[in-house]
């Protein structure tokens, strides 16, 4: 079984989100005429990843400026059930494809990283928010719970997907190989060189192909009238450079890393090479020893207060 898949390498409109949909949509368009069935979309697409911004945080104070940054941050988050996603799902079905998006999703007074996961019919297939947030990440996003590690099923298997340094996280990535995901997903915001040898090394290990997207964001793209950008300007003004890449289970480069440019990159993935690459590892297989190793993983919802009558 052979599918096309394309993972897209651009820049979110920051704090512009119904101009970042529009973007996404022409996105989505332009891979299904190329053949594409699925699509993958960088972390914090929908919402933006504001590279730079500090939102004058610093320990032990706040300030008013940087609380109002954070506000236009919130306005532009999005959730799960509104507008910005229904949309999504509609050019979805409009183009008979699965959709991988990263979005900043807004609930109550949190907002969280988050992947959501569209199917051809329209539907939200499902959602997985980020467990662990990169250093001040924290500050402005909050932490997800194992009940949204879940893969979702696809007539190529299992499709799923971990965001950004969360692939650093060993437990997390066996927690994904033991659902028998045969489609990766990493979208980041890391566009350094080496990214390229982790994504290798999942494909590798996990013994399934990896589809991984990051932004190409410039300086000029980030609204400073809005948005205080505390890094120090770079010859090139680039913030994010990509580095977008596709990889085999056998750890060959299919497509990318491309980088300083926006991209869509395409490449045909063949399932039957999994079984194939799996021969002689399967991490949570015939390569496990699960006598000596256990991994228990909690896919409890945590919710903060439990509402109900007692015994």
């Amino acid at each position: 079984m052979k599918l096309t898949a394309a993972v897209a390498q651009t820049a979110s409109v920051l704090l512009d989100t119904p101009a970042t949909v529009e973007r996404a949509l022409a996105l989505m368009a332009q891979a299904a005429a190329q053949g594409a069935q699925l699509i993958v979309f960088p972390e914090a697409y929908i919402g933006g990843y504001p590279k730079g911004a500090d939102f004058h945080i610093y320990l032990g104070a706040r300030t008013p400026q940087g609380r109002a940054e954070y506000k236009h941050y919130f306005d532009a988050a999005v959730t799960v059930d509104g507008p910005e996603i229904a949309l999504l799902a509609q050019a979805a079905a409009q183009h008979r494809l699965h959709v991988v998006v990263g979005v900043i999703e807004r609930d109550g007074g949190t907002l969280y990283c988050t992947v959501v996961y569209l199917g051809p019919e329209g539907q939200v297939l499902g959602k997985h928010r980020k467990l662990m947030p990169t250093a001040l990440e924290r500050l402005v996003w909050g932490f997800g719970d194992g009940s949204t590690l879940k893969a979702v099923d696809t007539p190529w298997g299992r499709l799923g997907a971990v965001i950004c340094w969360e692939n650093y996280m060993p437990a997390l990535r066996m927690a994904m190989y033991q659902q028998r995901v045969t489609i990766y997903c990493a979208p980041t915001a890391d566009d350094r060189d080496t990214w390229a040898s982790t994504m290798t090394h999942i494909a590798l290990e996990g013994r399934c192909f990896v589809l991984s997207a990051c932004q190409h964001l410039r300086r000029a793209q980030f609204p400073d009238a809005q948005m205080r950008n505390a890094l120090p300007d770079s010859a090139d003004g680039v913030l994010m450079r990509g580095g977008s890449l596709i990889v085999d289970p056998l750890g060959r480069t299919l497509a990318g890393p491309v980088f300083n440019e926006d991209a869509l990159l395409t490449a045909e993935l063949d399932l039957d090479l999994i079984p194939q690459a799996q021969m002689d590892f399967d991490a949570v297989g015939h390569y496990a020893r699960p006598d000596v190793f256990s991994l228990r993983v909690n896919t409890a919802p945590q919710p903060a207060v439990t509402l109900g009558g007692g015994a």
